[in-house]
């Protein structure tokens, strides 16, 4: 059986063979590998006829058929940018998303787009981001989907605020003058940052963008906030939360920056212990002298402490100072480092479990009068400090759970300007607790002998990331999302995600296990005001289904201006009065808190997604949206949908310096995407062009830090030129050509013809699996390996003599012609999505398309899976191997000067490269072609009477057909000689009878010729 197949293998190569020869008439090129570059190998045997003696080889010069083409070789300057808008409006980018959108095709695939802040210039994150993006987006289109791609703006929010305001702030303005700046500086952004993306060739309408100050945007955003209260997921509540003083509003997690380099003044201080823990005070009856030793980063906090914690599972010791009578109480894991921070040597009195310090009252050492007790915590760790913790539940979330078990007062002595309240007594008030608060408080333990240490901490803090100072943690009255619940939702959602890449899962899990709650309300004039109405006397809060919609209704209509515009009466009407069981609206007044802008954009899922419960094919973002975009459209879906707004998630990293730094005006490192495109001040930073931009996105790790700089833009720019070089070469070599009449059949092809059509199907294929999989740098990296490996270092060498030099109706050049316009064709297509304006040009002057015809109309690579021939592969990569051993031999040489013989004994090898030659000897074979020889000898065993120059090497060829079913390994040899053919004037192939003859094929072009 195994015996057949061979056969039937053998058979079916025959006759591909018999099919592709058309005799000693076909004629081939051999590659030269010296220095010059020089073709020419074989020719048909026979009779020449001399040239004149004095003739040169530029005698022949017009009748070699060398590449014609209009297309550039190179664009830089002003040419460059001028033709690139020219292809925008030639080839109808502005049109090109609302064309595909009208289009009837069975597939959508939706890109939802996380909406960049509208408050400054475009800046080279924008590029990474919307040109990432946007290569998707054109693949999708191009392979015959649906795109749905709405770019959005996030317009509310603080920084807006405060950069249009100024100097001026809001000194005398009322909320709607504010707004109204606000909005104004808003709009100013989004038209420069529109305009760049619209330069960048980001394709989407841009006359369909959505805005999260539109009234009908605001609408849909109070809607989810409506689903999710009436669910109970949001509530009021007065609790400790990130206070920005710099900015007087609560802040959100992922409206945090953390400062690593943050430098604290961390105390130990002591609270003497007043009430001894019945559980010890039997076995200690002489610890009434001991002081509990607490350490903290937060010194101003003392003043507001209410209790200390310790760990039950955990063993203390009652310690004795060297030198003194004092006693400490502290970790016993943690004595030792005390120890080496006092500089001094603690002598154990007694140990006890933690359990046991249960009972346990200490004085506080700044207010004589107050008593603090001692108190189990989960959250205490014996990472830091001593292993007891200050607690002061107005100013930490772990305090606040503390305290609501325990019932302890969360009494805030800390402003909305980060100063002490009246609260912290005459001594404090007034002054900022950060600086000069700091400062007091310790004076004030120095004074009352409670300070044992004073230390510099440099730690990581938290800092309000548009104004970048310090935050600090006080309770306030504000609205919340409820997490306890929605988390564990919000997980099991995310199991249904694609992320990539993978190791962001384990971030985003994390974020959402810190979060214990999501506060909501902010204390700003523009954004979203949440509906709400208080009641004069109470306090209480009006809020519910009938507010929520019918104030819905309004902003969709008048917006949300009207929230300040309109009379109370029209905003709370006698008819929702009534549905709610309300008073009458003289007894309410509106509140004044707007919502979170994580909340605003977190809810553009339902305002911008067609259906109410579809989800996104993608979200791609930067790494600083898993705490910010990605978290809150999560949680907003999960609590009105019970799932996702998305199907993946895409994390890319962050622009930095070409150094890897953080760009920074103040280091002088920032790259301006207008300048990278047009050219700055700066000679080393010439006009590069749209391409060159989105070729460094292309070419990036995009899950790492991006670096951009002349040397990344250079080398973008190089590989381009090298690749419109390539693109210029198949172009001039398609030169009259016409595919729709003078294509070729595959079958009726060379065999190095349909080997290639079978690479570039594989091409196409490694090609639309890097698109898919959101790697554009693999697509550039397949590109680049088949342009240079498969293209210009081999096909393009082996191919010239027959398209330069064999009459120009030929068979044999047609087949190639074919091929070149299926490459040109298929890799002009595989690079659009990242280089829409090179392979728009590159269409326009290709072959075969009528006039107005746009590649991105046209469709995605047309390859065929007929193209991929296993028997076929083998015999050309059987010569290529031998090929390979020869040119080893004659490392450095010409090859086309060399007679090459061919030993192989007979067995399957034999008759693959039979198929390529079918006479024991031949100057125009096809395997002559692929050896780049003057004359080919295909023998059994290698001859006796070889010369004594002769050079003689040996290999092995595993071949492997229909899956490993046959498989046999190979054994060749080769002899090498020089040849004594001469060069040909003309074709300049080692081919003529003497130096002044044409050789057969290049007198029969001649000769047709006239």
């Amino acid at each position: 059986m195994l015996l057949f197949r061979v056969s039937a293998v053998r058979q079916t190569v025959t006759k591909w063979g018999r099919r592709s020869q058309r005799g000693d008439g076909l004629l081939h090129r051999a590659l030269s590998f010296s220095s010059s570059r020089c073709s020419g190998v074989g020719s048909r045997e026979g009779s020449a006829q001399p040239a004149e003696s004095a003739s040169v080889q530029g005698l022949y010069r017009d009748t070699v058929l060398l590449p014609r083409t209009e297309f550039p070789m190179k664009l830089t300057g002003q040419k460059l940018l001028d033709r690139e808008l020219e292809i925008q409006q030639e080839c109808g980018f502005a049109d090109l998303y609302s064309w595909q959108r009208e289009r009837k095709v069975k597939k959508e695939f939706c890109l939802h787009d996380g909406p960049p802040y509208a408050n400054g210039d475009p800046h080279v994150g924008h590029a990474l981001n919307k040109i990432l993006k946007d290569i998707r987006n054109r693949f999708e289109m191009l392979r015959g989907r649906q795109v749905h791609y709405i770019p959005g703006w996030d317009c509310h929010g603080l920084p807006i605020e405060l950069k249009a305001l100024g100097e001026l702030g809001t000194s005398g303005l009322d909320p709607l003058q504010i707004r109204q700046k606000a909005r104004a500086f808003a709009d100013g952004a989004i038209a420069r940052q529109k305009a760049a993306f619209q330069r960048w060739g980001v394709m989407a309408d841009w006359n369909q963008c959505y805005y999260t100050y539109d009234g009908a945007y605001e609408a849909a955003q109070l809607k989810v906030f409506q689903e999710m209260h009436s669910k109970g997921l949001i509530y009021q509540d007065y609790k400790p939360v990130f206070w920005s003083p710099s900015s007087r509003t609560a802040l959100a997690e992922a409206e945090l920056e953390y400062n690593p380099e943050h430098v604290s003044r961390a105390i130990y201080a002591t609270f003497p212990l007043i009430t001894v823990p019945p559980k010890i005070a039997i076995e200690a009856a002489d610890l009434e002298s001991v002081s509990v030793l607490v350490w903290t980063t937060q010194p101003w906090t003392i003043h507001a402490n209410q209790a200390v914690c310790y760990m039950p599972n955990a063993q203390y010791s009652v310690v004795k100072k060297a030198n003194t009578s004092q006693l400490l109480l502290v970790a016993t894991e943690r004595t030792a480092n005390v120890a080496a921070l006092l500089g001094t040597e603690l002598e154990s009195v007694g140990t006890f479990m933690g359990s046991q310090l249960e009972g346990g009252i200490c004085r506080h050492p700044t207010i004589p009068d107050k008593e603090v007790p001692l108190l189990p915590a989960n959250h205490v760790t014996m990472a830091k400090g001593t292993g007891l913790v200050h607690t002061a539940p107005a100013h930490g979330m772990e305090d606040y759970s503390v305290a609501s078990q325990f019932k302890l007062s969360v009494e805030c002595m800390v402003d909305e300007d980060g100063k002490f309240t009246e609260l912290a007594g005459p001594e404090l008030q007034h002054l900022y607790v950060m600086r000069e608060g700091t400062e007091k408080v310790i004076s004030m333990l120095k004074e009352c002998g409670a300070l044992v240490k004073e230390e510099r901490c440099v730690h990581s803090y938290p800092y309000d990331w548009r104004t970048k100072q310090p935050v600090v943690i006080r309770p306030s009255k504000q609205w919340f999302i409820n997490m306890v619940s929605l988390k564990d939702k919000a997980k099991e959602a995310l199991q249904n995600v694609s992320i990539l890449p993978e190791s962001a899962r384990g971030s985003l899990l994390a974020m959402l296990d810190r979060r214990t709650y999501w506060c909501i309300s902010r204390q700003r004039s523009w954004g979203v005001p949440i509906p709400v109405f208080y009641h004069r006397d109470t306090g209480e809060a009006l809020i519910n289904k009938h507010t929520i919609s019918h104030i819905a209704k309004l902003f969709k209509e008048k917006g949300s201006d009207c929230w300040w515009e309109l009379p109370i009466e029209t905003l709370l009407p006698v008819d929702v009065l009534k549905k709610s069981k309300a008073g009458p609206v003289t007894d309410y007044i509106l509140g004044e808190d707007v919502l979170d802008i994580w909340f605003d954009s977190g809810a553009s899922w339902a305002a911008v997604l067609e259906e109410s419960d579809s989800r996104a094919d993608a979200y791609m973002e930067g790494k600083d949206q898993i705490g910010g975009w990605f978290q809150s459209s999560l949680l907003t879906s999960v609590a009105v949908r019970n799932k996702a707004p998305y199907k993946s998630l895409v994390v890319h990293g962050f622009a930095v310096s070409q150094k890897g730094e953080k760009m920074s005006k103040s280091l002088g490192n920032v790259v301006d995407p207008d300048e990278v495109i047009n050219g700055g001040k700066d000679p080393s930073m010439p006009a590069y062009g749209a391409d060159v931009l989105r070729w460094w996105v292309a070419e990036s790790n995009i899950f790492s830090e991006v670096q951009i700089g002349p040397t990344a833009l250079n080398s973008a720019r190089d590989s381009i030129s090298k690749l419109r070089n390539t693109l210029r070469f198949l172009l001039g070599n398609l030169q009259g050509f016409d595919p729709h009449v003078q294509a070729v059949d595959p079958k009726e092809m060379h065999y190095i013809d349909q080997y290639m059509l079978h690479l570039l199907h594989e091409y196409s294929i490694k090609v639309t699996d890097a698109y898919s999989e959101f790697d554009a740098s693999r697509v550039i990296r397949v590109l680049q390996a088949f342009v240079t490996k498969d293209l210009s270092s081999f096909y393009f060498s082996i191919i010239k003599d027959r398209l330069y030099c064999d009459p120009v109706d030929s068979l044999v050049r047609r087949s190639c012609q074919t091929v070149l316009e299926k490459i040109l064709d298929g890799v002009t297509r595989s690079i659009a999505p990242i280089l829409p304006h090179l392979a728009e040009e590159v269409y326009l002057h290709a072959p075969g398309h009528n006039k107005g015809e746009t590649l991105f109309k046209s469709g995605w690579i047309k390859s065929s899976s007929l193209w991929r021939r296993p028997g076929l592969e083998e015999a050309v990569e059987g010569a290529c191997a031998i090929r390979d051993s020869f040119l080893s031999s004659i490392s450095g040489k010409n090859a086309a000067q060399y007679d090459l013989t061919i030993a192989i004994e007979p067995s399957l090898l034999f008759e693959l490269m039979e198929s390529l030659q079918e006479e024991p000897t031949s100057t125009s074979s096809q395997l002559a072609e692929l050896m780049m020889v003057a004359r080919v000898n295909l023998t059994n065993e290698v001859p006796r009477d070889l010369p004594p120059d002769a050079l003689l090497s040996h290999g092995t060829f595993l071949i492997n057909l229909e899956g490993g079913v046959i498989r046999e390994d190979s054994a060749y040899s080769i002899a090498v000689v020089p040849t004594s053919a001469a060069q040909c004037p003309r074709c300049r192939r080692f081919t003529a009878k003497s130096e002044d003859c044409l050789c057969l094929r290049c007198q029969t072009v001649i000769s047709q010729a006239h």
